[in-house]
């Protein structure tokens, strides 16, 4: 069996910049570990697959530890794909998932995706979060993920979180943010006992970041960066309960795997 794979460096717009993700389109779903095995040795942060359902796509993505509820950069890779690479002719493509749907438009030259909404909420801290991130939190919130908020951009820079201790805490990952110096709000994300330990761009953390900003700053449109090493730029709104994000993609790698 041959199965196409593409690698694609979404929300950039050039290669080497961006969070890399691989998508493999199926004629039919293989099995659980089948996929598993694949994203694991593809070793990226996340493998999306998606299956044709009639106008409409089955879509799922895997880290090299786990599948997941919800993915952004792999979404947007694999919307890249349907409409450069696939000839997808349609200027929406929409995604059956584990959150239920995902639209994505073209969007000038980039690609806007619409995603759920996860405000963050006061939680009891696990006693272990501030000295596995470290720095000196202002606020501290979770929904899905903890979200840890610093007083400025410099301070989410030069964090360097124990992984393990982090991986040791009962929380599916980590954001660090503060507000930004020539954007709104920047972030930094750790999944590290999902075989993240930082992830370079990730768009359902900002299901998260998007509302906590917005009540924060009292505006809908944000511009937002993710500060990792690769960095990568995302434009976001708020919208009835909604978040849209908005980002540029490009292919980086074409080829097919064996099995």
């Amino acid at each position: 069996m041959e199965i196409p794979i593409y690698q694609v460096d979404a929300f950039s717009s050039a290669a080497f910049g961006g969070n890399p993700a691989a998508v493999c389109p199926l004629e039919e779903w293989l099995p659980d570990e089948t996929l598993q095995a694949i994203a694991s040795e593809n070793n990226l942060s996340e493998t999306a697959y998606f299956v044709r359902t009639g106008e409409r796509f089955a879509l799922r993505w895997f880290t090299p530890g786990c599948e997941v509820d919800l993915c952004g950069h792999a979404t947007l890779a694999s919307a890249h794909v349907l409409f450069q690479e696939l000839g997808i002719k349609d200027d929406t493509l929409r995604f059956d998932t584990k959150s239920g749907e995902l639209v994505v438009r073209r969007d000038g030259q980039r690609l806007s995706m619409n995603f759920p909404s996860r405000p963050p909420a006061q939680v009891e801290v696990d006693p272990g979060l501030i000295a596995a991130m470290g720095g000196r939190p202002i606020e501290i919130l979770a929904a899905r993920d903890y979200l840890v908020v610093y007083g400025s951009e410099a301070e989410v820079r030069e964090l360097r979180p124990n992984m393990e201790a982090l991986a040791r805490i009962d929380r599916f990952a980590f954001i660090a943010t503060a507000r930004g110096e020539k954007c709104d709000f920047v972030s930094r994300f750790f999944a590290p006992a999902k075989g993240v330990p930082e992830d370079p761009v990730t768009g359902s953390a900002h299901c998260t970041l998007v509302p906590y900003w917005a009540a924060k700053l009292g505006k809908t449109t944000l511009a937002a960066r993710q500060i990792s090493k690769r960095g990568g730029e995302l434009f976001c709104r708020l919208e009835d309960g909604r978040v849209e994000m908005a980002g540029s993609a490009t292919l980086f790698l074409r080829g097919r795997i064996i099995l």
